[in-house]
Parts: C-alpha cells; structure tokens; sequence
C-alpha cells in the first residue's frame, strides 16, 4: 500500500536542513525570511477572504453568529480571535465564538487524540444549536484535520455558511466549504510545526475576517474603535481620545460626556452632534443599524 503523500506544511524545509548549526544569528535570519513570505500567501486569498467577510457580515447582520473550530493551534487562534471581539467591537458575548477540540483545556494542554474524531467535530457544533444565520469557518493548517472536517461537514448539512481556512492546496476541507481561503506557506523552518508560518497566515487571515466583519457592521468611524468596551482605566483614557478626536472637545468635556453615557463612544459622539439626551442617541443609532456616520453625517 502505497502511504498517502504529506502536505507540504509536513515536509522537511530545505533551507533549514542545518538549523541546528546554524549560529543564533543565522538561525533568526532564515525564520524572519520565511516568516516574510506569509503575507505574499494571505495576499493571494484576499478575493477570497473579502467574500467571507461580506457574507459573514450579511448573516451576523441579520442575527447569525461567526463559529470559528479547530484543533491544537489553529483551534487556539479561533478561540482567540473570538474572544478579542467583545472588547474591541462591544459586541454581545456569543455572537463571535472559538470552538476548538478538546474543550477548554486544550487551550493549554494538548488533548491526544481530539483532532483525530470528526463525531466530536459533529458533536461540539450540534450543541451550538446551529442555524441556517450561522457561519462556521473550519480552521486547519493540513486541510486535513478529522474534527474540523466533521464539524464542516455537519455545518453544511443544517445551512449554515461553511468557510475552509487552510494553508495547503488543494485541501479536503474545502469540499465541504461554501468559501476556500487556501493560503499556501509551504513548508516549517521545523518540520511540521504548523504554529510557525501556517499559524502566522491563519492569524492574518482571522484578524481580517473578524476586522472587516466588524468594519461592515458599523463598529468602527473611520479606523476608530467606537464600540470599544471601556472597562478599565487603559479603555477608559481611549475611549475619552475617540470622542475628542470625533466631536474636536477637550478631554474634560469628552469626559463628561462619556460618563453621562454610560462610557458609551457612539452614544456620547451621536448626543454631542445630535444636541440630543443619550437616550434619544441611542434610537438615533438603533435606527441607524448601528452605524455612527450615518448618524453624524446623513
């Protein structure tokens, strides 16, 4: 029987056959060249990755969630990529989430075995209780990875929209994928160890998704954070440089106004333009989908 060939994210790197050596120096120099070439990978998916991103924002707008899974590193960059959306775009916990095999102990530990049952994969979505709104984006660095392949393909079967991120091409995720985002790192400075190159282009692309996502949905004015949760000092002491940068105020006054706005940035900055109370604000940007230039500039 012939064995099945390895993708080349399993393939010994010829550039770094003498890692070990290699002076500390020399060593460094040949990881940041390869590290170099990872955006020229992402690069080529951008066509790709800005579908995701409509869509994804188009289902999310209407109610849908975004459901990243994945296993060993790939699952940790999901979960991770999920849980920095609360703070950073204020939205409601859950509606961006990071499923990744082995539960949340495998954030830390390796869980043997748990990227090798795809009923695992069925099982941890079919208790997220998916709807055809969802968007389940399969994380694997081999395209290959038996959880994340039956997580997919359960996602597909109940109508939700199904992504691949993969770093190989083809992948086998991809059947299974409404949208393929295939970009393709080649092989480890060590062989294999996919927390390298591919878990750098799978950070890039995620950081993408849930940025243009977010950019779609209104959560931004411009490049600025202004559904950003204030809840501590640091978030504070931005949240009053958002609003003196959007309504031109002082820090005192920006203060104020946040603190009568229960440290809300798009509240405060749609009462200062509207002349209007927080709560007339608040309609004013439910109304407008959440949308603050909408708001300030109709």
């Amino acid at each position: 029987m012939i064995p099945p060939a390895l993708p080349p994210t399993e393939t010994p790197n010829p550039r770094t056959r003498d890692l070990d050596q290699m002076t500390t120096l020399e060593m460094l120099q040949v990881i940041n060249s390869e590290d170099a070439s990872v955006a020229t990978a992402v690069q080529v998916c951008l066509p790709a990755i800005a579908m995701a991103v409509d869509a994804i924002a188009e289902r999310i707008q209407l109610g849908g969630r975004l459901i990243y899974i994945g296993a060993g590193t790939s699952g940790r960059l999901g979960v991770l990529d999920a849980s920095e959306c609360p703070p950073t775009f204020g939205v409601e916990p859950g509606r961006v989430t990071g499923i990744i095999a082995g539960g949340e102990r495998a954030l830390r530990n390796p869980v043997e075995g748990a990227e090798d049952d795809p009923a695992q994969g069925q099982s941890d979505l079919q208790a997220a209780q998916l709807t055809r709104l969802d968007c389940v984006v399969g994380i694997s660095a081999s395209g290959s990875a038996p959880y994340v392949l039956g997580g997919l393909q359960y996602a597909r079967q109940t109508g939700s929209l199904t992504a691949a991120v993969a770093c190989v091409q083809p992948a086998v995720l991809s059947e299974f994928a409404d949208i393929s985002i295939l970009a393709v790192t080649g092989p480890e400075v060590l062989t294999g160890s996919t927390r390298l190159k591919a878990g750098t282009a799978q950070k890039m692309i995620l950081n993408m998704i849930s940025t243009g996502v977010m950019v779609r949905l209104g959560k931004t004015y411009g490049n600025l954070m202004v559904d950003v949760q204030a809840g501590n000092a640091k978030l504070r002491r931005r949240a009053i440089r958002l609003v003196t940068q959007i309504c031109s105020v002082d820090e005192d006054y920006a203060q104020s106004l946040l603190a009568a706005c229960d440290w809300q940035v798009k509240t405060a900055a749609a009462a200062f333009f509207l002349h209007s109370s927080p709560d007339d604000a608040r309609a004013a940007l439910k109304k407008a989908d959440g949308v603050l230039r909408k708001v300030i500039q109709p």
